[in-house]
């Protein structure tokens, strides 16, 4: 499947400002991509299916380019010279039948000169002389490089003195690969040959095999030149299939931009390997901290279980009595310690330590919460079944002893006094004296207060409870922290996958582009001399 430039860009800058939202990239990683030219030369003019040639003269201060364009109309339309010592405006020279679009928002109107001629032969091409590079003045770049999207063919203009100039030539670096380019040695007339051959070297070294160079001067009546060579040349250029070439050639080389500006941002989203080792990072951490955890909260458990055991009855008609401090400023300082350890070691392994953060964020605020609400309700479930399950069943035979054990007393005394009645009558012996009634009362009160005092010394200790029960909320909330960094883990983890599987979706629709964009250049004639090789 074939992708439009601009949906590709589009699809580019929309997944990096998610990634950057997220902290997978920064904002310089996102300007990276925001700064990828989505225009193309079409978006100034409206053709239909045509369109005419846009070629600008571009260069340093004092070159000449005005000159040249106001000798190519053969009236002043451009200011030069005295008149404006650095060029701050863009001039438009087209032909009458040429219709020009709306000017994009970033084009102020104040800042565009526009001029039209009738001159039949140059009918499909449009001038522009562009403000100087190398000025001082920031906007004359800034305009420079809002332009140069819209451009087919550039034409660098130097001068004897100017053909070094840096910042003219590193935006030619920059920018060799998405134009045609043309060159112009302009005020050759004070020009040398030494100069000259200095020139093609660097311009062989920027790229071009054979570059095409004119030479002009400044005072053509006097002097002849190649200006009408330049001039022929660009209206031989001036054909809808070299313009398809070169306007299908800048979108190449644009898609293969943005293909290579991602493939550098995708290892700073972190390395597949070190995603794999962050469970067992986490891991490793969490078995120091949490001993340190445990060891820290030895002395508020019994402190909370003491007050648990002296307010037992209480718990349930005073829910406030749940809210006993256990996670305190110290166990909060040693969670995020951990917590920013990790973060730390696994930036050191080559994540991004913002969407770990992020995702960990929510974890740090909710620990306090969690040893609250596990804790009380471990207590609560502890101190309703106290002791071990051998002390309750214990117990609960001792209870049952303490009323089977006097019923069963009692009713064998009561089956003694009957028999010693119905004896007596039959024998007339001595009824039930007193040693029986004296020891069958001491009987029935030992079969009752032998469990009663049983069961009161064999209570088990509500505060050991309370600690047992504390100790088991503690370890859970411990171990449910653990398990929530784990998760959170998780989705970083796949986040992480997410975020490379779509950059590289990106670049591989980059390598799908419609056939037409990858017709290679004719190989003779002067357009490829023209190209950067």
């Amino acid at each position: 499947m074939a992708y439009d430039y601009s949906d590709l860009l589009k699809n580019a800058q929309r997944w990096a400002e998610q990634a950057q939202t997220t902290g997978w990239i920064n904002q310089d990683s996102l300007q990276t991509l925001s700064d990828v030219e989505l225009q193309a030369p079409t978006a100034l003019f409206d053709f239909g299916q045509s369109r005419p040639l846009i070629v600008a003269f571009m260069g340093g201060t004092g070159v000449g380019k005005s000159s040249l364009l106001n000798r190519l109309a053969g009236k002043a339309i451009a200011k030069a010279g005295v008149e404006r010592p650095t060029s701050r405006e863009v001039t438009l020279y087209h032909h009458q039948s040429v219709t020009l679009q709306h000017l994009p928002a970033q084009f102020p109107v104040t800042q565009v000169n526009i001029a039209q001629h009738q001159d039949d032969t140059s009918q499909h091409i449009v001038w522009i002389d562009m403000p100087d590079i190398d000025s001082n003045e920031q906007t004359n770049k800034h305009q420079v490089l809002q332009w140069l999207p819209h451009i087919d063919l550039l034409i660098y203009v130097v001068s004897p003195e100017r053909y070094r100039d840096n910042k003219a030539w590193q935006l030619l670096l920059a920018e060799g690969g998405k134009h045609a380019w043309l060159f112009v040695f302009n005020q050759w007339d004070r020009g040398q040959t030494e100069q000259y051959q200095d020139f093609i070297q660097q311009l062989q070294q920027a790229g071009f095999n054979e570059p095409i160079i004119f030479k002009t001067i400044c005072d053509p009546v006097s002097l002849s030149d190649e200006f009408e060579l330049l001039k022929s040349t660009l209206v031989t250029l001036a054909t809808q299939h070299t313009i398809e070439q070169l306007e299908q050639r800048g979108l190449q080389v644009r898609t293969q931009e943005l293909s290579k500006r991602l493939q550098q941002i995708i290892p700073k989203l972190g390395d597949v390997g070190a995603t794999q080792q962050l469970v067992g990072l986490w891991q490793q951490q969490w078995q120091r901290s949490s001993k340190l955890l445990q060891q820290g909260f030895v002395w508020p458990i019994q402190q909370a279980a003491s007050y648990y055991a002296e307010h037992t009855a209480d718990l349930i008609t005073h829910p406030s009595m749940n809210q006993v401090v256990l996670w305190d400023a110290w166990a909060q300082s040693r969670l995020d310690d951990a917590l920013d350890e990790f973060i730390s070691n696994a930036n050191q392994l080559g994540m991004p330590a913002t969407p770990i953060r992020q995702q960990l964020a929510p974890i740090r605020e909710q620990a306090e919460k969690i040893i609250r609400d596990q804790s009380a309700l471990a207590v609560r479930e502890a101190l309703a079944n106290p002791g071990n399950l051998a002390q309750r069943l214990f117990l609960k035979t001792m209870r049952l002893a303490e009323i089977l054990l006097p019923l069963t007393v009692m009713a064998w005394v009561g089956y003694q006094v009957f028999m010693g009645y119905y004896t007596s009558n039959i024998t007339h012996s001595q009824y039930l004296g007193v040693d029986f009634a004296i020891h069958s009362t001491l009987a029935i009160a030992l079969s009752w207060l032998i469990p009663f005092f049983v069961i009161k010394k064999a209570q088990p200790s509500l505060k050991k409870t309370a600690i047992r029960g504390l100790n088991k909320g503690l370890n859970q909330a411990l171990t449910t922290l653990e398990i929530s960094v784990s998760d959170a883990i998780t989705v970083i983890v796949q986040q992480h996958a997410e975020q490379i599987q779509q950059s590289l979706e990106i670049i591989q629709q980059c390598s799908q582009q419609p056939e037409k964009t990858r017709q290679p250049t004719q190989e003779k004639g002067p357009l490829a001399r023209m190209l950067v090789d």
